[in-house]
Parts: structure tokens; C-alpha cells; sequence
């Protein structure tokens, strides 16, 4: 029997395991606190995970890909020794730096666990006791030719460069949401996660004021969306230039595309749509099959970032308004 282990994959409404299959990566966190060294106390990383994760898994070792509570997409051989990963500081928001390379199996349909072995609220990583899990995961190893797990790891994305200068408002804005990730997560000083209208009035809305949108172009609540952005009055369905759909904080922004997909569809022509929690900003084209075009996280922010604020910007033109993010 091997060791076999399980590692997160992202919410059910927000996974992000493609992107660990794409880059042939384990990740978890919290990483901001910096790389995990013998010297380091669990205390620095909110528990035991980190230096468990560091310290405990073997190359050659089996791991898990889990989504949600009780869904596995893929099976996985642990190829590397712990890695600081600087480039997964941000994925879908989670600072996920601490790493492990693994040669993924993509299984052709997930595998789903009734009986949610991992728990009701799975730990992010951790060895896998349940009988049911293991023998699955032997079976999967066992079956089928065994030289995916001598090829080559994919190549590691890059790290992205900080944005040093963006505009006067935008750090504005910035230091705004510093501040408040400090008072909501660390001194817990809210009493609870902000509503995501109160995210609307204090981050959304100011972001495109600060990008040049007059006030009566931004419809908060227009036919039941968060916040509908108009080339020009009246705010009527073929003036609408973008949709854009809220989600509080912590449950993945992402997990409202097919929400607000399903609003651009009851356009007359499909516009994009824009997914927030007030800190992250994801865009999504119309034009693409809403595939992602554009991103940036205030509480991250890379160079990146000046690609979605050029597509959000404000432009007049001799009689409406002409937005980047149209085309």
C-alpha cells in the first residue's frame, strides 16, 4: 500500500485545479508569511499544514486533487521536495506559495465520495485514512501504463512584477482595501464579512469614478445585477457596455460567472461581464465564449493590472462612450 495523501483544489464554486495540473504543482498556504524553515514556528502559518506539507511527504508519495468536500478530478505523484513558489501568490486570491511538483493524472471523470471521507470541512492538506480512499487510490496508480509519471514537469509560470506606480486613486483605493483585509481578517474587528453591497459602495464604485465614469452610468441593482455600466443615457439594454456581479469575500469571486453570464445573455447583445469581491477583479469576454481576458487584485497588485484598468476606462466620444472592453 502507498502513502497516500489529499490537497485542496479550490471551493466547489471556485476551484483552481487546473491551474496546479497546468504547472504540475501542489500548493497550499497561507504563504505571505514567507518560506517554511525548520526554524519556523506553526504558529507563523496558522498551524501544523505548512511544515506538515514541508516535512512529511515523500517523492514518489500519491496525492489526491480534491474539490469541494467530496470530488476528486485527478491523482498525482509527488516529484519534487518542498518548494517556495513566489509566482502562486495569488490564485483566485489565496497566497498559495508553499509547493510540491507532482506529475498529475487528469482522471476522465471525477471520482465523488458519498459519504464526504475527507470531512465536512476538509483540511487543506493531510494523509488519507479512510479505507474507501486508499483502495481507490492504489487502484488508479495500479491501472493503466505508468509513463505519464516519467514525464517531463511543465514549465513554472514565471513570477509576475508588482505594479510600482499605478494611478493616485487606484492607490487610494489600495490602501482602503489593506486596511480592510487587516480589520476583517486579522484583528476580526468587523464582526463578520462585509456584505457584498457594502464592497459595491466602498471599493466598486469608486474604482470607476476613479476611471472616469460619470455616476449616471453605473446602474447599482438595474433588473436585479449588482452593478450595470452604460455607454450613454438612458440606461436601456442596448446601452449597456458591461455587467458586473458581486460575491462576498471569501467564497470566490469566480463562483458567480454563470450568474452573471446568464444576465448578459438576457441582453440584446451579450456584454461582458466583470466578477469582484471588492479586492479582485476578473474580467470576461463576450467575444471569447466569456473566457478570462483580464485581472487584478488590489491586494496583490501586479503589472498585469494596468491591462484590465485600461479596458475599464472611461472614454467620451462625440456622442456615447467607446470601452476597450467592449471589443
Amino acid at each position: 500500500m502507498r502513502t497516500i495523501w489529499q490537497i485542496g483544489g479550490g471551493l466547489s464554486g471556485s476551484p483552481y485545479y487546473e491551474l496546479l495540473i497546468r504547472y504540475g504543482v501542489a500548493l497550499i498556504g497561507p504563504g505571505d508569511a514567507g518560506r517554511w524553515t525548520p526554524d519556523r514556528n506553526d504558529s507563523d502559518f496558522e498551524g501544523s499544514w505548512v511544515r506538515r506539507f514541508a516535512t512529511e511527504p515523500k517523492v514518489g508519495d500519491v496525492v489526491l486533487l480534491r474539490v469541494g468536500c467530496d470530488r476528486v478530478v485527478a491523482v498525482g505523484s509527488i516529484a519534487s521536495d518542498y518548494q517556495y513558489l513566489d509566482q502562486f501568490d495569488d490564485v483566485h486570491g489565496w497566497d498559495l506559495q508553499h509547493g510540491r511538483r507532482v506529475r498529475w493524472r487528469v482522471l476522465s471523470t471525477p471520482q465523488v465520495f458519498p459519504s464526504r471521507v475527507f470531512g465536512a470541512n476538509p483540511p487543506r492538506f493531510s494523509g488519507v485514512n479512510s479505507e474507501e480512499v486508499l483502495r481507490f487510490g492504489n487502484e488508479v496508480m495500479a491501472v493503466g501504463i505508468d509513463g505519464w509519471q516519467r514525464e517531463p514537469l511543465p514549465q513554472l509560470p514565471p513570477p509576475q512584477p508588482s505594479w510600482e506606480n499605478p494611478p493616485d486613486f487606484l492607490n487610494r483605493i489600495i490602501g482602503l482595501a489593506q486596511d480592510w483585509s487587516r480589520m476583517i481578517w486579522l484583528e476580526k474587528s468587523f464582526g463578520g464579512i462585509p456584505s457584498e453591497d457594502e464592497m459595491l459602495v466602498h471599493f466598486v464604485i469608486p474604482l470607476f469614478r476613479g476611471l472616469g465614469w460619470p455616476q449616471e452610468l453605473l446602474a447599482v441593482k438595474w433588473n436585479y445585477m449588482d452593478l450595470v455600466v452604460f455607454r450613454k443615457l438612458p440606461r436601456t439594454p442596448e446601452n449597456c457596455v458591461l455587467v458586473v456581479e458581486a460575491k462576498r469575500l471569501g467564497v470566490g469571486a469566480e463562483s458567480a460567472l454563470r450568474q452573471a453570464i446568464n444576465y448578459s445573455n438576457k441582453l440584446l447583445t451579450n456584454r461582458n461581464v466583470l466578477l469582484t469581491d471588492g479586492f479582485r477583479y476578473r474580467l470576461y469576454g463576450a467575444n471569447v465564449d466569456f473566457q478570462p481576458v483580464a485581472y487584478a487584485n488590489l491586494l496583490a497588485l501586479k503589472e498585469s493590472a494596468a491591462e484590465l484598468m485600461e479596458q475599464l476606462r472611461y472614454v467620451r466620444t462625440k456622442d456615447a462612450v467607446q470601452v476597450v472592453a467592449e471589443a
